[in-house]
């Protein structure tokens, strides 16, 4: 299973490549980019020309991007609406697509192979109209990131069109054989459980957000230091077909210092290997 760290442990500070190196350094073997403005500008062409000359000259690989959840580099906090592509309105959720579309657009510079997307917000609600926005978002979103080189995978929340089952239904109904799974173990292990999650996902898992948890809010802990049950999960991974990447992505609020992230981030991915 590839080791993948993801630049969420950094979302607080500007992507650069010293915390690749970090990355680097830690036992990863590629890096999931977490495309906040903030943290990531997708939208600045001298953020992106930087970082894609550090991957062409580094062993550490581009895996992913994670999709933005924000459009502006507050992360929301001034007002900024969230990127939502099932929002009741149709100009919120063109809106959103656009976002992601230029963040999609760095893959002509930095080669990530997937892009990880979420579909709405915690409180959005499951319905027919629902299904056929995510169908729609997906099917189009898929389309444009393809001549890129890029798949797009879908990610498991905590809300109730994206469930295990919604998921899947969505991915069916709608004939997306292109569209993947990531499997985010946190946010299974609060609503239907790891190993439930997995066995509806199965085969369209491609990658799992790895963090841990106490079961009742999305803490993003270290691996141990919440409820998920690792031996358990290691071997629930184990009987799939493929391999998943596995993804570390850890809150970057938990106050670790940088000289001690090395041997953490090492010992996370061992509770899975």
């Amino acid at each position: 299973m590839l080791r993948v760290l993801s630049t969420h442990l950094f979302l607080n500070q500007r992507l650069h490549p010293g915390l690749l190196e970090l990355a680097g350094r830690s036992g990863a073997e590629a890096v999931e980019i977490f495309a906040a403005r903030q943290h990531f500008d997708y939208t600045s062409r001298e953020h992106v020309r930087e970082l894609a000359e550090w991957f062409r000259s580094n062993a550490l690989q581009p895996f992913s991007l994670h999709a933005p959840m924000w459009p502006d580099y507050e992360m929301g906090r001034a007002g900024a609406p969230a990127v939502n592509v099932i929002h009741p309105e149709k100009a919120r959720r063109i809106d959103a697509m656009d976002e992601i579309k230029r963040a999609l657009e760095t893959a002509e510079h930095v080669p990530f192979r997937h892009m990880v997307m979420h579909l709405g917000e915690r409180y959005d609600g499951w319905s027919q109209r629902t299904m056929e926005y995510a169908e729609t978002a997906l099917e189009h979103l898929g389309a444009f990131a393809r001549p890129l080189g890029v798949r797009v995978l879908v990610e498991n929340l905590l809300s109730d069109p994206t469930t295990p089952e919604h998921l899947i239904t969505i991915l069916d109904l709608g004939h997306l054989d292109g569209i993947g799974v990531c499997l985010d173990l946190g946010h299974a292990h609060i609503t239907v459980g790891v190993k439930e999650a997995m066995t509806v996902l199965n085969q369209r898992i491609v990658s799992m957000h790895v963090h841990d948890n106490r079961g009742a809010k999305d803490e993003h802990l270290w691996p141990g230091e919440g409820t998920i049950e690792w031996p358990a999960v290691r071997e629930a991974v184990q009987g799939l077909k493929t391999p998943p990447a596995v993804v570390l992505e850890i809150a970057n609020t938990l106050g670790d210092a940088p000289s001690a992230l090395a041997e953490r981030v090492e010992k996370s991915f061992e509770r899975l290997m």
